[in-house]
């Protein structure tokens, strides 16, 4: 099968497979600038704090209808307000 990355690229089944076998061996194929990051990407630059905070079920459920993130929706939600 093929596919067509954003780039326009075309790339298939066999280019994938060639790709993990050298990821897994530790070799990052193409041009990388920089180190990788591990992790997920920073929200702030500031120290981060955690707050928990309870909802009832029915508004979780509504969180989740609007948004597949829930913790940013709730984060911008909190910033709208200050």
């Amino acid at each position: 099968m093929q596919y067509t990355l954003k780039s326009g690229t075309v790339v298939t089944d066999k280019d994938i497979e060639a790709m993990v076998a050298a990821i897994e061996k530790g070799e990052l194929p193409g041009e990388w600038s920089g180190a990788p990051i591990v992790g997920r990407p920073r929200i702030s630059e500031e120290r981060l704090i955690t707050v928990p905070v309870k909802f009832p079920e029915s508004v979780v459920a509504r969180i989740d209808a609007v948004s597949n993130n829930r913790s940013e929706f709730i984060r911008k939600a909190v910033v709208s307000c200050l």
